[in-house]
């Protein structure tokens, strides 16, 4: 029979024992012995309340979750001829969601005839990079899929998001 090295409820160690030997003990106590490295020669195992220390481990997984920062990624399109005012309203809507802590994809979509000219999308995504200079930042360069051409912008400081919020 394969020996266990066993630690008990204080954290003080019983030594080298046989399983049989070591749930004994824990079931003297009340206890429960939970295998904590299976992997070690010989394996260790402890004893302490299995339910509390689960409980323990649960409550520790949520409270990191919480604490976890969570970045959505928004879109904002733009067509090639886009006029000043909708230009303005736009990238001040970018603005403040890269000042919220999210990333924008800006998107511009070409249709029909518009495709034979990417330039157009590219002068306002490279004019939109330039306007938002200091508070965002392109995380990509402006590429090409299919008939829609994108950006990622992301903030340029630390964002709100996930900072006790």
């Amino acid at each position: 029979m394969r020996e266990i090295r066993v630690i008990d409820d204080t954290g003080q160690q019983l030594g080298i024992m046989s399983p049989p030997q070591a749930l004994a003990i824990a079931r003297e106590k009340g206890l429960d012995l939970v295998e904590i490295s299976p992997t070690a020669s010989p394996p260790v195992c402890r004893i302490m309340d299995y339910g509390r220390y689960h409980y323990q481990e649960q409550k520790r997984t949520r409270e990191a979750r919480k604490n976890q920062k969570s970045i959505e990624l928004k879109e904002i399109k733009f067509r090639p001829k886009v006029d000043e005012h909708d230009y303005n309203f736009k990238k001040k809507h970018i603005e403040r969601i890269v000042k919220e802590g999210d990333k924008v994809k800006a998107t511009i979509f070409f249709r029909g005839r518009e495709m034979a000219h990417p330039d157009f999308g590219r002068r306002i995504l490279d004019r939109l990079v330039e306007d938002l200079e200091g508070v965002a930042a392109a995380e990509t360069h402006p590429s090409m899929q299919g008939n829609q051409m994108h950006i990622i912008l992301s903030g340029v400081g630390g964002g709100k998001k996930g900072q006790g919020s």
